[in-house]
């Protein structure tokens, strides 16, 4: 039997019959029923009913339901990343499994989006410094049962060699990723505030160009541009956030604390 889960603001799933990802934002009654309504990470929103296994949640069939009223109180504070802000948190010890990105830039935006969440659940954020370097520290790491690695990668498409370093690792290794070059481009462009991002020519440093192109200056320059113009998920990309939430989701199901 397909599970049922309450389609609470911001829980992101994707309509199984048209592949559109996004984030729960309201719902509509009509004469044919229940809707609810997604918004995607450019704001484009769009109508779905509620039908039985009509949805995928990290690729599994769910059925959305209104979730249950609840009494009045004050408003929920919502995380960066659209969760419901846990307050008064208190250091968790560090689970045994890991999320590993390809480089500090990586690991700053998935800190300031989803910090309070990973350290909710005791989710250690590590960069890699390369995607070369995967094999070598899978290696030393020794993933298993309970000892997970979920592995963030950019420019994740087929036949790239992002796509080639990071086949059959096995069970406990689940590598998800977006498709931009530079996790720079999983920002939406309308949160630096610009039209598009520019197209950099194949051999030249993406980041180099694109601070050429805009007029930035170095990339430590457009880094700071890049960092300070995200506050919450809604400024990034579809990809980037799915992306994510599956690494998060993957390493705390049956891991155990590492102390």
């Amino acid at each position: 039997m397909t599970p049922t889960v309450p389609a609470e603001r911001d829980l992101v799933v994707e309509d199984a019959g048209t592949g559109f990802c996004g984030a729960v934002v309201g719902f509509e009654r009509t004469y044919d029923g229940d809707f609810v309504r997604l918004e995607d990470g450019a704001r484009r929103t769009r109508l779905f009913a509620m039908r039985e296994a009509a949805f995928l949640i990290d690729g599994k069939p769910v059925t959305l339901v209104r979730p249950a009223a609840k009494p009045a109180g004050p408003p929920a504070t919502r995380s960066a990343s659209g969760s419901t802000k846990v307050e008064g948190l208190r250091a968790r010890t560090a689970l045994a499994s890991r999320i590993w990105v390809e480089g500090v830039h990586d690991a700053a935006l998935v800190e300031r989006v989803w910090g309070h969440d990973l350290r909710v659940e005791g989710v250690v954020v590590e960069h890699l410094e390369g995607l070369d370097n995967l094999g070598e520290r899978l290696a030393e790491f020794r993933p298993g049962p309970g000892r997970r690695v979920g592995v963030l990668v950019d420019h994740l498409v087929t036949g790239s060699k992002e796509t080639q370093l990071t086949q059959g690792l096995g069970p406990n290794v689940l590598v998800t990723g977006h498709p931009f070059i530079d996790v720079w481009e999983a920002v939406r462009p309308s949160a630096v505030g610009i039209a598009a991002w520019p197209k950099i020519p194949r051999g030249e440093d993406w980041k180099t160009g694109v601070c050429r192109e805009l007029g930035w200056g170095t990339p430590r320059d457009g880094w700071r541009r890049v960092y300070s113009a995200v506050d919450t998920f809604r400024d990034l990309e579809a990809p980037l956030i799915g992306a994510v939430e599956q690494l998060v989701d993957f390493v705390t199901v049956g891991s155990g604390d590492s102390g």
